[in-house]
């Protein structure tokens, strides 16, 4: 398990209905989101590359991904820089990769 749900239980309080429309939101933005981040980058528009990855990070960070959280910033970083290509490829599969898993872990986990 890659992800932890201690941030939004603990932002719950308790709701496990409140738990349920973040994981619901996380599983209907993000993969659109990284589908875009995968256009931006083929197309090497930079603007969007940071814009994309500065929305996947909020997300991530809510479940507590700290690694994806900092890869998806070094990706924005590199965007707004405009910076190196190389890199951008270098690091966007292992981002990819995390969400994938998260995202079939959360689907299997909460039977969505």
């Amino acid at each position: 398990m890659i992800y932890t749900l201690d941030k939004i239980n603990e932002m719950a309080e308790g709701d496990e209905e409140f738990v349920f429309s973040v994981i619901s939101v996380f599983l209907e933005e993000v993969p659109e989101d990284l589908n875009a981040l995968e256009k931006a980058i083929a197309a090497k528009n930079f603007e969007q590359i940071g814009k994309l990855a500065h929305k996947i990070k909020p997300n991530v960070d809510l479940l507590g991904m700290e690694q994806t959280r900092a890869n998806a910033y070094e990706l924005e970083q590199l965007g707004k820089k405009s910076g190196s290509l190389e890199e951008i490829n270098a690091k966007f599969p292992l981002l990819k990769k995390d969400i994938e898993q998260v995202i079939e872990e959360l689907r299997k986990d909460f039977d969505l």
